[in-house]
């Protein structure tokens, strides 16, 4: 995700967007990207209002299993390739 290596795109790390830290954010398409660890098990409902609350301002999101960025990252960047190339919705 450095050096706009994902179809040109500037993703930000730890960036805040509105009152929420996001794990990655590209502003030019819109798009964040959250890596989950188990604990995000136990806070389901939190994640599904944060997420509500960012798609309501116009951004997509996609949410990985920490599990999966480790042992599994083509088809993580196939998934986030696919993404960026298809049209974002209407905010």
């Amino acid at each position: 995700m450095r050096n706009r290596q994902l179809d040109g795109c500037k993703f930000r790390r730890q960036h805040e967007v509105d009152r929420n830290v996001v794990d990655f954010v590209c502003t030019e398409r819109m798009l964040v990207v959250e890596l989950d660890g188990g604990q995000h098990l136990e806070q389901q409902d939190y994640d599904d209002a944060r997420t509500r609350y960012l798609q309501a301002r116009g951004y997509r999101l996609l949410r990985f299993w920490n599990n999966d960025v480790l042992t599994n990252i083509e088809s993580v960047l196939e998934v986030l390739v696919e993404v960026l190339a298809s049209p974002g919705p209407s905010p």
